[in-house]
């Protein structure tokens, strides 16, 4: 994949470390760390370098102590505004499968769903697969971080979720490439990162967020609880964006990634809450909090993502998706 283009002096200094290694870098300071598409980036490179890392760029810069230190410096700001939006709820390690069922039933997140069902245009539905892309074609891949630092139930568990987003070993099946299947079907280029440099700085949040906590040991409960909210909350919302484009005329090539989506999370919500949550912290018991804690900065970059792309298509500028 080639290197981003930069947004601002944060993902430029990044970037200049590439070439020039040894080259300063700012101060960081943001306004708005959830929408601030210059440190969402910067972060979203730093992160990248230990995915599948960047075309002419030294992997080994992956480990490079002031990239990393800088990278702290990014995520400082962001980690803050996360605690500011979503305090930790304090909980019993027993209640865990119980708090994140009330977390999910309160949740009154944007009507992005219902709206590409009933009511998106093709193009506003191609500008969502679009900013969607930058998960998708990687998808699995940040919760599958946990797996060595798992034992016992909560370790089955997640290798059950897993293999079911692995397509069970077979290609065909593999949840990235239906998403694949579906970004052809609407005319989209689906190389990996293709898109990147059109993805809005809440996108780039709502990835960063499982990298946040997949690449911190520390953060291992938070990134179990926000892979249950992704399970919680997955089926009918991809029962909704397959009918937005069966209504817009698309075939089950186009429509099968979300279709599996509500099949497979159906399940894995069960799973994810009881048997991957709820036998971790009985493990863990001061780990709860963090459980939910990770859960609910999944369903709150979620919302800021949905109230962005609903607030474009009111009143849009040019379509991102080209």
């Amino acid at each position: 994949m080639r290197v981003p283009h930069t947004r601002g002096e944060l993902s430029a200094a990044v970037i200049r470390a590439f070439r020039e290694p040894g080259s300063p870098f700012p101060t960081v300071r943001v306004d708005d760390p959830w929408r601030d598409a210059d440190l969402q980036l910067a972060l979203w490179i730093c992160y990248e370098l230990h995915y599948r890392g960047f075309d002419e760029v030294d992997p080994d810069l992956a480990d490079d102590l002031d990239l990393l230190a800088f990278r702290r410096q990014l995520e400082q700001p962001w980690h803050e505004a996360l605690r500011d939006l979503v305090p930790h709820r304090s909980t019993t390690h027993e209640r865990v499968p119980e708090a994140l069922a009330e977390l999910v039933a309160a949740d009154d997140g944007p009507p992005l769903a219902s709206f590409l069902q009933r009511g998106a245009t093709l193009e506003q539905f191609r500008e969502f697969v679009v900013q969607r892309s930058i998960y998708h074609l990687k998808e699995a891949d940040p919760h599958s971080l946990a797996i060595p630092r798992l034992e016992g139930q909560a370790k089955a568990a997640i290798i059950e979720i897993q293999a079911d987003e692995y397509g069970g070993g077979r290609l065909s099946d593999m949840h990235s490439e239906l998403f694949r299947a579906t970004m052809r079907a609407l005319d989209l280029d689906d190389r990996y990162g293709h898109f990147i440099d059109q993805a809005s700085g809440e996108t780039l949040a709502v990835n960063n967020l499982i990298s946040f906590f997949g690449l911190h040991h520390r953060w291992t409960p938070a990134l179990l609880g926000h892979l249950a909210a992704f399970e919680m909350t997955s089926s009918l919302p991809n029962r909704r964006y397959g009918n937005g484009l069966r209504r817009l005329g698309f075939d089950q090539a186009a429509t099968r990634f979300y279709d599996e989506h509500v099949e497979a999370d159906a399940v894995h919500e069960q799973i994810a809450a009881h048997d991957l949550c709820g036998s971790y912290a009985r493990q863990h018991p001061t780990a709860a909090a963090d459980i939910v804690f990770g859960a609910a900065c999944a369903l709150a970059v979620e919302a800021n993502f949905g109230h962005h792309l609903l607030q474009r298509w009111q009143a849009p500028p040019a379509s991102l998706a080209s």
